[in-house]
């Protein structure tokens, strides 16, 4: 423990607070059956347990809301911390929700963006100017390695022009472009967007996703490792096709 003396000398501060960017998981519930919610992310967990053991979600009770259907958010908070992952906020309860979820640590989340129960599209608010402003997409262009341990998150498409290591994360809300080896995790259209892809020229990467539709490197054939390839969204399913 620092002294009087030494806490008045030391110019470097105790702490600072600093905006960034995470992204995480959103389980988006359309049924209040725990049984059904349990056994869903159990399997999840197991095709990719790197990727969802102890990972932070948040859990949208929106479309359950517009339906009238309700749920018990402590049940629910049980059963995603026994599928081994960690609810960290609530999206689109009520107040007796959000409510509960307090009393439990769970913050409750407000977004400009919301689900549309008939479309399933992401709907954004209108008549706000300064939101229009946040929510432009943005190309970001990354000239430096990404090494494990670090995130890097876009909201539109992201360019890298250097390795990406074992154990990093790449996410965006578009396309993704990594100009050399693909390691570690990439994620492209992370808010939905189907018609997101992802280039690189040398794939060894531990999880590929778009749209929430993912492989992991398990599955990946041995036929496109370490070659240029591009990824995309078909029907649901992901195709990866050499790019020469």
């Amino acid at each position: 423990m620092l002294t009087d003396s030494e806490i008045m000398t030391c110019s470097a501060p105790v702490l600072e607070f600093k905006s960034s960017t995470f992204s995480v998981p959103v389980i988006v519930l359309s049924n209040n059956d725990l049984v059904a919610i349990e056994e869903h992310l159990r399997k999840k967990n197991l095709l990719a347990p790197d990727f969802f053991k102890n990972s932070p979600v948040v859990f949208d009770v929106q479309l359950l809301n517009q339906k009238g259907i309700s749920i018990d958010i402590e049940d629910l908070t049980r059963v995603i911390y026994q599928a081994g992952m960690l609810p960290i906020g609530i999206r689109g309860g009520d107040e007796l929700q959000n409510s509960k979820a307090r009393e439990l640590r769970i913050p409750a989340y407000s977004s400009l963006h919301s689900v549309s129960a008939e479309s399933g599209k992401k709907v954004v608010q209108k008549n706000t100017k300064s939101a229009t402003a946040a929510e432009s997409p943005t190309t970001l262009i990354i000239t430096h390695p990404v090494r494990s341990g670090q995130r890097v998150y876009a909201t539109g498409d992201l360019i890298i022009l250097a390795q990406v290591s074992a154990g990093a994360e790449i996410l965006a809300e578009g396309n993704v472009h990594v100009y050399n080896t693909l390691r570690g995790r990439v994620l492209a259209g992370v808010q939905g967007n189907t018609e997101a892809r992802i280039f690189c020229s040398d794939l060894q990467a531990e999880l590929i996703s778009i749209a929430g539709n993912y492989k992991i490197s398990e599955d990946l054939n041995d036929s496109i490792r370490n070659k240029p390839v591009q990824v995309y969204l078909q029907e649901h399913s992901l195709i990866i096709k050499d790019i020469l």
